[in-house]
């Protein structure tokens, strides 16, 4: 769980002092960008790696080399003289905190029993939310009174701490089915998932006409239809191809990605709309987002505890209903001269979400068999995290264009003049929602193990 928070809060907390690390080396706006984007890149292509390593490594060496190397990449980056150093760190650091989460997911799927691995989940996805509440608020106020190397002196004591800790709790017994290891497949993979969320990130920065984000996204789909192409050629592909002939299994990712884009769609636009439309400042802003956090992290262990008790299907259909009400509340009251439906609408969203992603984890690990789990929570988190980061930036996009249209929201309910881009953004939020709760209709979760 510590460790969880921790790569959390690092995925965010060194957002609010670009300006600062700019200011001291230098540095554009698009050069800051990959003190971000670098750290992003690596998590999205060792997700799925860790996840099928771990079906092959015991889980104390992987997560051992994991904190190792994330302690690494922290060093380099309280060290960094310039900011090609400090973004090489984060590029280290994002290769080792890439494994937290999956491995975290494996390790209660192997190590606890059936009935409880919901709870377990529940624990993690509590930690995960307090992460995304307090990561931007920690790097704020330990970058504003300390500097912004000390966020990464903070991170790399933290590290050492759990290292042995790590090294003592976890099993050291290699998975008995391991098997050859593709590491073409995985490669492809890999480039696939970067190159697509650089890409898409990239529309946002730069724009629709950007060529370097039509050539990334271009480069991406050509190495993810290689590696389909080689998945069903090889005799061990690193995906196996029963894994998607699993419909339980299929529908959580499909599940995770489009409920992980609208939360955290929501989760970013909210606290630009309070800036840019209500004139709040950004702590301000943020200080509206501390409820949902708290409530993430209260909620998530008693829903796993009753995705236990009562099954997948009616959490998550509920949930995805309560994310669709609650975005087309944001969609209607957008630019509101008070704060409180902002609030109330970013609050209702993030039960809705735990209501989603705790369940559909525990489901999806329950229907896989013994020897796809590692890869397949891997692909699962994969997937969630292509949506958080595809999210934001298709949101981005709609937003910037409407906003330079000038045009009139599309919500009939939406009375007021201001925020009219918001209200279409968090409109097209809602309509995610349905579609992922036509989705979960199929749910039919069986547990294999």
């Amino acid at each position: 769980m510590p460790a969880m928070l921790v790569t959390v809060v690092a995925s965010d907390m060194v957002n609010l002092m670009l300006p600062s690390i700019g200011k001291q080396f230098g540095a554009s706006e698009a050069e800051l960008a990959w003190v971000v984007t670098g750290f992003l890149l690596m998590f999205s292509i060792g997700i799925p790696c860790y996840g099928r390593i771990s079906d092959r490594v015991s889980l104390r060496r992987l997560f051992g080399f994991a904190l190792s190397v994330y302690a690494a990449g922290s060093l380099v980056c309280a060290l960094a003289p310039n900011l090609p150093a400090l973004v090489a760190g984060r590029i280290v650091t994002g290769a080792g905190a890439a494994a937290i989460p999956v491995l975290a997911i494996v390790a209660v799927t192997r190590l606890m029993p059936e009935g409880r691995r919901g709870t377990g989940i529940g624990v993690l996805s509590a930690a995960a939310g307090i992460g995304t509440a307090a990561g931007p608020a920690l790097g704020g106020g330990i970058g504003q009174h300390l500097g912004w190397s000390a966020l990464f002196w903070f991170m790399f004591a933290i590290s050492l701490v759990l290292l042995p800790a790590a090294l003592h709790v976890l099993p050291d017994h290699r998975p008995s089915h391991a098997g050859r290891f593709d590491f073409v497949g995985g490669a492809l993979l890999g480039l696939g998932a970067g190159l697509l969320l650089f890409g898409i990130t990239q529309l946002q920065v730069a724009g629709l006409s950007a060529p370097e984000s039509w050539a990334s996204i271009s480069v991406a789909v050509l190495a993810l239809i290689l590696f389909g192409w080689r998945t069903v050629r090889v005799a061990h592909p690193f995906v196996p191809p029963a894994l998607f002939a699993n419909r339980t299994y299929r529908v959580s990712v499909l599940i995770a990605f489009l409920a992980m884009a609208v939360n955290l769609g929501a989760l970013v636009y909210v606290p630009l709309l309070l800036v840019e439309v209500n004139g709040l400042t950004p702590g301000e802003g943020a200080l509206v987002m501390i409820p949902a956090g708290i409530a993430v992290a209260v909620l998530s262990p008693l829903i796993g505890r009753l995705a236990d008790r009562i099954g997948t299907r009616p959490l998550v259909l509920s949930g995805l209903a309560v994310i669709g009400v609650f975005a087309l509340l944001l969609s209607t009251f957008a630019g509101n001269t008070s704060v409180l439906p902002a609030g109330v609408g970013v609050l209702g969203l993030s039960i809705g979400f735990i209501f989603v992603i705790t369940p559909i984890i525990s489901a999806a690990a329950g229907s896989l068999p013994a020897a796809q789990v590692g890869v397949g929570l891997g692909l699962l988190q994969g997937a969630q995290f292509l949506g958080a980061g595809a999210g934001p930036a298709v949101f981005g996009v709609l937003v910037t264009a409407l906003r330079e249209s000038g045009r009139a929201a599309t919500n009939p309910f939406h009375a007021t003049a201001d925020g009219a881009a918001y209200s279409d953004a968090f409109l097209l939020m809602s309509l995610v929602a349905a579609a992922a709760l036509l989705t979960a209709i199929r749910l039919r979760p069986r547990m294999t193990r």
